[in-house]
């Protein structure tokens, strides 16, 4: 077991505090858990509190704000080493670089979001629909909260399972992932090299707020005029998500021709 097993953390106790009823919200939660995820949770506190968007926050009783966040991050950890792991025994022979530009697209804030939409997980949030903010990665933040709460409530081996068999094998094909062009940094740099665009990147670091991480934002810039932008956990990871959001935004305004660069 890659993690030691946790007691329930105060979270729970938190909403414990706040005495949440049952109501028909829990009803739709115990039915996503048992019908997507083939999960009969031992805490459903837990599973109330991955589904808190901050925007929605509730205050416990000691006045802190009740949200998933914390979950997210938990969530965010194990999902990494499942990930991980997974790759790792599917693909023996395959490389470093392979295997972590791999993970990175299967945990990217893009990839769990669209995950957590065919799941129906943004059904069952709980946040504040009047906002301004249109909550771009909320569905992607909920599904690693949801990760790290069945880590909290079954511990790990079961997260695992639950990710594998239910998930990667119902939602994810793994297997076109597999053969799709992973290098698009080369490919942009390659095709600024044939055509005289000078390729550049901006990389900042900081520390993300709600889990203390730190990330990197890397920016494509072609011929110093900024272009796409991404943030990963490590700068090499960061420069290949901006380089291919790049690339296809380029192909897309008929800048790069998909049919010369792909003899390169």
């Amino acid at each position: 077991m890659f993690f030691k097993r946790l007691k329930v953390s105060s979270i729970a106790e938190d909403m414990q505090g706040n005495k949440i009823q049952e109501k028909e919200h829990d009803k739709a939660i115990r039915k996503f858990l048992k019908n997507i995820l083939g999960c009969r949770p031992k805490n459903i506190l837990l599973y109330k509190v991955a589904l808190i968007h901050k925007s929605s926050s509730h205050i416990d009783s000691r006045g802190y704000k009740v949200n998933n966040e914390r979950l997210e991050y938990l969530g965010d950890t194990v999902l990494s080493t499942i990930v991980g792991d997974f790759l790792f025994k599917k693909y023996p022979h395959q490389g470093e670089g392979f295997l972590t530009e791999f993970r990175a697209r299967l945990v990217s804030r893009t990839h769990l979001n669209s995950l957590a939409k065919k799941i129906g997980l943004s059904d069952i949030m709980e946040y504040n629909r009047k906002g301004n903010s249109n909550y771009i990665s909320m569905g992607g933040d909920a599904f690693e909260a949801i990760v790290g709460a069945i880590y909290l409530d079954k511990g790990y081996d079961y997260a695992r399972k639950i990710m594998i068999d239910r998930i990667f094998k119902l939602y994810v094909d793994v297997e076109s992932l597999e053969h799709i062009d992973w290098n698009f940094k080369s490919k942009i740099i390659d095709w600024g090299q044939k055509t005289k665009h000078k390729i550049t990147y901006n990389v900042e670091d900081f520390i993300e707020e709600s889990s203390s991480r730190k990330q990197y934002r890397a920016e494509l810039l072609v011929d110093e005029v900024p272009q796409q932008s991404a943030t990963a956990s490590s700068i090499r990871v960061a420069e290949q998500l901006a380089s291919e959001k790049t690339f296809k935004d380029l192909v897309e305004k008929g800048i790069i021709d998909p049919k010369i660069v792909s003899k390169y």
